[in-house]
């Protein structure tokens, strides 16, 4: 990796520096358009006492998941945590601190965090346990909390097409959450299907453009299904 030049051969070399108690920012949704590459280094790595920021975390042995199973993750922040049992354990148990945030406020967090922007209000949230505590002002009668921008020590995002400078395109609904957390890493690590050469992406389809990213790979994904339903 030099200069312009974005891309990195290993995925040892693309999460370097990685040390206990960071923050990372994990794109995805459910198991859809996850970074299985970088979660699998992490957990190759056993870097512990993590905070995670992310849509959920994964399902019971793939995604995020399997970072429980050595309790690397420490701290979630997420929106939905409803298909994977040892969460369900850990949290029960105390070994688990999560901050449950609506999908919306968690996705303007990153954004907001992305764009230098500290804090924001919002009305979701405003009158539940959500709201305990933050700040509440009303605008046009209407009450709103304020809530604050996140930012990572490391984003790990999953896209589709990148050139080696780092511009990456997303495919349909995997797009999701990755975006918002590109640009949200103080690091931001890119995996992706294809690499090709500058001037191959159309400017006007480019979704990170490469200022946001720092270290990008071409990796293989298993893209596993959730849940899958057929008819009988």
């Amino acid at each position: 990796m030099s200069g312009f030049n974005k891309v990195v051969g290993s995925y040892e070399e693309a999460m370097a520096g990685l040390e206990d108690g960071m923050t990372i920012i994990a794109g995805g949704f459910g198991l859809c358009g996850i970074p299985e590459g970088c979660i699998a280094q992490i957990k190759k790595m056993g870097t512990k006492e993590l905070t995670i920021v992310s849509n959920n975390c994964g399902v019971d042995g793939f995604g995020l998941g399997i970072l429980l199973e050595d309790k690397q993750i420490k701290k979630m922040v997420s929106s939905y945590v409803g298909e994977n049992k040892l969460f369900e354990d850990q949290l029960l148990a105390g070994e688990l601190e999560v901050e449950l945030t609506p999908q919306g406020t968690l996705a303007e967090k990153m954004r907001a965090g992305g764009a230098g922007i500290p804090a924001f209000y919002t009305a979701t949230g405003y009158g539940t346990p959500v709201g305990d505590g933050k700040e509440v002002r009303e605008f046009n009668g209407r009450n709103y909390i304020l809530e604050e921008a996140i930012t990572g020590d490391y984003a790990i995002v999953k896209g589709w097409k990148a050139d080696t400078y780092g511009n990456v395109i997303y495919r349909h609904t995997a797009q999701n959450f990755n975006p918002m957390a590109a640009t949200a890493g103080k690091i931001t690590i890119v995996e992706v299907e294809e690499i090709v050469e500058p001037g191959e992406l159309d400017p006007t389809q480019i979704h990170t453009p490469g200022i946001y990213v720092d270290r990008l790979i071409q990796g293989s994904f298993e893209k596993r299904i959730e849940q899958r339903t057929v008819r009988a």
